[in-house]
């Protein structure tokens, strides 16, 4: 496994730090800028520069709050727990609604990724609010030799979580090389999916996959906050039956029981991407989504294919050292 720990790539990890620590001691301490520099053995001009940076970012909105301690020791816990490389734990946000906790996720998740991507990189990438919220927040230096892969098909009618439209902004505001999934996010038949698969260019995608440096994704519950229900994907009647077949999760449109196993239902079957055992090959994985009511579908997608550093918020972060603590 490659591990893309912040710490590891020193200049990103000491100046983002010293920003963090400015932006703590001016918001939630309370001291003038002066006092700031002369604690930090810095000029006044450079926290200035600083704290703008910090606001640019959004890091004053999701770090420097009430809480941060506890954060960063669940974050600790949660890597201990489930063998993570490294854990990023936001605080909840006061507003519970679904764009809500996609957007303080999101928002870490997109400074994760303008840190860690390199140079000659190939990065696969999944869907849901979660992602389409880091784009926010996405803000890498321009990097040479990338390529972005989507991950699965998409939707005819554009929505905001449309797989083939985050792929495509997403490898814009990286400047790379992007290689589309186009294909429906569903098809009507095994048949059908081999024939897209073998006889029109999907295999490049698939190729391209199964050498992943970085592979981002996103998972869902399933239930009320399913991103799958609420944006017509599934019928009320295709949810009721993945619950009775076992199902707790949505990763990537594969359908998942608590375990991280596929569950027996032809909608596994009709799904266009990539294959989770595919997935799991790449050197490098992020898994990003929030919210307590997700914790079992966080835990089934780490169980199937592995999780490098996972971004989530603390009620996620609580639920899941619960779920670990109980076995």
């Amino acid at each position: 496994m490659v591990k893309l720990r912040r710490d590891t790539h020193t200049a990103v990890s000491d100046s983002g730090s010293q920003r963090l620590r400015a932006a703590w001691l001016y918001y939630n301490q309370g001291l003038t800028q002066k006092d700031v520099a002369e604690r930090l053995g810095i000029s006044r001009s450079t926290v200035i520069r600083m704290l703008d940076e910090a606001m640019k970012r959004s890091e004053v909105q999701i770090w420097i709050s009430e809480g941060v301690d506890t954060c960063l020791e669940l974050a600790t816990r949660l890597e201990r727990a489930y063998g993570l490389d490294e854990a990023v734990v936001v605080p909840a946000p006061k507003d519970d609604s679904a764009e809500a906790l996609a957007s303080a996720v999101g928002l870490a998740l997109g400074q994760f990724l303008s840190d860690v991507i390199q140079n000659d990189m190939t990065i696969g990438v999944g869907w849901g609010r979660t992602m389409t919220a880091s784009l926010s927040s996405f803000r890498p230096p321009r990097r040479e030799n990338c390529k972005v892969v989507s991950l699965l098909g998409g939707i005819v009618a554009v929505q905001k979580t449309n797989p083939i439209d985050f792929t495509w902004r997403f490898a814009g505001q990286l400047g790379a090389e992007c290689f589309m999934f186009l294909a429906p996010l569903l098809v009507d038949s095994v048949a059908t999916k081999r024939a897209l698969i073998e006889k029109c260019g999907l295999d490049a995608v698939y190729d391209l996959a199964e050498n992943l440096d970085l592979a981002v994704v996103s998972c869902g519950d399933i239930g009320p906050h399913s991103t799958s229900l609420s944006e017509g994907f599934i019928s009320k009647t295709e949810l009721d039956r993945l619950i009775s077949a076992g199902c707790v999760c949505d990763t990537m449109f594969n359908f998942l029981d608590a375990d991280g196993k596929s569950v027996d239902h032809k909608l596994n079957e009709r799904v266009m991407s990539i294959d989770l055992d595919t997935l799991k090959k790449a050197k490098h994985i992020v898994l990003s989504s929030g919210g307590a009511h997700r914790a079992t579908a966080i835990r089934a997608t780490i169980r199937r294919v592995g999780c490098n550093t996972l971004i989530t918020d603390e009620a996620a972060a609580v639920e899941l050292l619960r779920l670990a603590e109980s076995g």
